[in-house]
């Protein structure tokens, strides 16, 4: 029998040897008045309370046991006495574990070194764990385990903890600030017939009763834009999005969007939104618009300024401000040997790739990761985007922007377009005369007629990435996608 067995059935006899003397290990109900942190807070000498966690730490003094418990606000310390418990009690000490939870009852007092702790009355065993915490209790560093034991993560990394709750404070905040501002939040299909609003590789499902296929959505745009049709002004929505494609350190199959729409706005509104939305949120959560990034051993590596007014720039300054001034006067096949061999782009850049492709591929590699504090990248080229309105003063690019933060993109916008025979010519020709592909549905309510509007989509993951201090997006999600287990 392994070591790790052998503990297991350790446990097991002590739950066996719990259960013989009438001790339910898995109490149904223990009322805490308050958390760890609550207590600490609220000290008053001899005060009652009642706490409940997991024991983190135990250290047996004769007739004295200290034993610290762990909710999800913290740790406290709790002094057991076997004179205040009676030896019947006291001895069932012995049949506890590391990772166990217990409810206790008792008062508030400080120790001679100056802790505050609780002087124990009263215990209830409340759940019984059956297997050891990991070894490096405080601090579990392989990221095997951390990604797909993630409560494992959680139990011993208290940074990790204090990073998902404060991504859900994120999200909370960004729910308050479209309710400040009159939006509507609303719910989409995750299931399509035709997956659409984006380019990407879908996954597919079949549905038996109705005999035929979906898709798990890549975008929530073309929804939202049914429900302008409709005469809903201003919507968000918060939710999954999906595609079949690799993983990376900016990229999870399953991810969290956030959309907006806004009827007679166009992309400058959606700037204005997403600058005070971005603001609002680090102000309310973090109490700062100054973000750090930081190493392993704490070293500021990076520093992020959200403090308004946000730089803009258009996209074709950015691409001949790194790749030369004649960059876009040059022809097709010389634009392609400069990205190949003077930028060294040879390996990112396709045999099929179109030109503007390759451009983008300048942009993508080169630019966008050196655009760490907030940029307004402004009239991207029209192929990119086919949903959104054409640029007046350069029918080659549209009003879209990238607003990009910590070396990538954060949130893109458009003025969308709602010209229902322009929509459809640009959408055919994305399709490439697939006509499957086209989602009449949309073109059909498009042609109802729909305001003039500003929508804006972001990605909640990267936007917790940038705001705290996360290097990959598996560090931000609670259970990121994993190769399953051979």
């Amino acid at each position: 029998m392994d070591e790790s067995n052998a503990l297991i059935e350790q446990r097991k006899a002590k739950l066996a040897a719990l259960k013989a003397r009438g001790i339910n290990p898995f109490a149904n109900k223990f009322a805490p008045t308050e958390t760890a942190a609550q207590a600490r807070a609220n000290y008053v000498e001899n005060r009652e309370v009642a706490l409940a966690g997991r024991i983190t730490a135990y250290r047996e003094m004769g007739k004295s046991i200290f034993f610290d418990i762990k909710d999800q606000s913290g740790r406290i310390q709790v002094y057991a006495q076997k004179a205040a418990l009676g030896d019947e009690q006291f001895d069932i000490f012995k049949l506890l574990d590391m990772g166990d939870f217990l409810g206790v009852k008792g008062v508030l007092f400080t120790t001679k070194t100056g802790e505050i702790s609780v002087k124990l009355a009263s215990f209830t065993i409340i759940g019984k764990a059956l297997r050891p915490p990991p070894e490096k209790w405080h601090g579990l560093v392989d990221t095997e385990i951390r990604y797909r034991q993630r409560y494992l993560d959680l139990m011993s990394n208290d940074e990790v903890k204090k990073t998902f709750l404060l991504r859900s404070a994120v999200v909370r905040e960004i729910r308050n600030f479209f309710h400040s501002r009159g939006y509507v939040e609303v719910e989409t299909p995750m299931m399509q017939n035709i997956p659409g609003g984006a380019a990407a590789a879908p996954f597919v499902t079949h549905h038996n009763a109705l005999g035929c296929n979906f898709y798990l959505r890549i975008a929530i745009e073309l929804y939202h834009k049914r429900l302008l049709v409709g005469g809903i002004d201003k919507m968000f929505e918060i939710g999954k999005n999906f595609r079949n494609e690799g993983l990376s350190r900016k990229h999870n199959p399953e991810f969290t969007m956030l959309e907006a729409y806004q009827a007679y706005g166009d992309y400058e509104t959606m700037m204005e939104l997403v600058q005070s939305m971005i603001v609002h949120v680090a102000e309310s959560v973090l109490g700062t618009l100054v973000i750090e990034h930081k190493d392993a051993e704490g070293k500021v590596t990076k520093t992020i300024d959200l403090t308004p007014n946000w730089r803009r720039a258009k996209y074709k300054d950015l691409v001949r401000e790194k790749a030369g001034q004649d960059w876009f006067d040059v022809s097709p096949a010389e634009r392609r040997r400069r990205a190949i061999e003077d930028l060294k782009l040879g390996g990112d850049i396709a045999a099929g790739y179109e030109d503007f492709e390759v451009t983008g591929a300048v942009f993508e590699k080169l630019i966008e990761p050196t655009l760490i504090n907030p940029t307004f990248v402004t009239h991207l080229p029209k192929e990119l985007v086919p949903l959104a309105k054409l640029s007046p003063e350069d029918p080659t690019s549209v009003e879209v922007f990238e607003c990009c933060i910590n070396g990538q993109e954060i949130a893109p916008a458009y003025s969308e377009q709602n010209d229902a025979v322009e929509q459809r010519e640009r959408l055919e020709h994305q399709a490439g005369g697939e006509q499957q592909k086209l989602d009449e549905d949309f073109l059909i309510a498009l042609e109802h007629g729909m305001p003039p509007a500003g929508g804006m989509g972001m990605g909640i993951d990267r936007l917790c990435m940038m705001l705290l201090g996360q290097e990959s997006i598996r560090d931000v999600i609670l259970f990121p996608q994993m190769k399953p287990k051979s």
